[in-house]
């Protein structure tokens, strides 16, 4: 059989979904959940839902978050903003961010997100869009990216603790092309040691961290 011309793939981040992600596996000792390793685990898993390609490549990376605006955040809200900013840089992810409001949040964040993640595809930079989220608004962004010939994935992380609960909207999994359940590939025969592979453990998060 020959194979096509590499497939170009699109990360979208819910930059919130994947944060409360890392915090949650940090506090259960996996490690911190790294960008370029994360990365190489979808290039994996969609090449799997996508098979006869020459190569399977991420050829752009988006992250979309609200930040604490200057004025009313804490040190602590500034100096965390600053670092995962530098990280995301690193990893060769665009930062999309709109300041936050004392009031309501991240409003429009998900529009952003939605509106960007349209316009690259139109205009016709990758051939698959991965969105990073468990949320259900972005149902009517799936369609229209499908309508226009871009597949799309979700992946998305499944868990509960005494402090965040996770969870995918059951519609957005049925209007993607295809759905990954992040939490499920630790037990996975063929990914179980990828996964493994992107967390960082805490002595190397904390060498890494005294130099920044």
């Amino acid at each position: 059989m020959i194979k096509k011309d590499f497939l170009r793939i699109g990360v979208f981040y819910d930059g919130s979904f994947f944060v409360y992600a890392q915090n949650y596996f940090w506090r259960q000792n996996y490690g911190w959940l790294k960008y370029e390793q994360f990365h190489k685990l979808l290039e994996l898993y969609v090449e799997t839902k996508m098979q006869g390609y020459s190569d399977y490549k991420i050829v752009y990376s988006a992250w979309f978050q609200g930040l604490h605006k200057q004025s009313l955040a804490s040190d602590d809200n500034l100096r965390s903003d600053r670092k995962r900013h530098n990280e995301l840089l690193f990893a060769g992810i665009e930062c999309k961010n709109l300041t936050m409001s004392a009031s309501q949040g991240e409003k429009g964040i998900d529009v952003y997100m939605a509106l960007e993640t349209l316009q690259v595809g139109l205009d016709g930079k990758i051939d698959v869009a991965i969105l990073i989220t468990g949320d259900g608004d972005f149902v009517p962004l799936v369609r229209t990216l499908m309508k226009n010939g871009i597949r799309v994935g979700i992946a998305f992380f499944e868990y509960a603790d005494d402090e965040h609960k996770s969870f995918v909207s059951e519609k957005l999994v049925n209007a993607a092309n295809f759905a990954v359940n992040i939490n499920s590939l630790e037990n996975d025969r063929d990914f179980k040691t990828d996964f493994k592979m992107i967390f960082k453990h805490s002595e190397d998060f904390k060498k890494t961290n005294n130099l920044l």
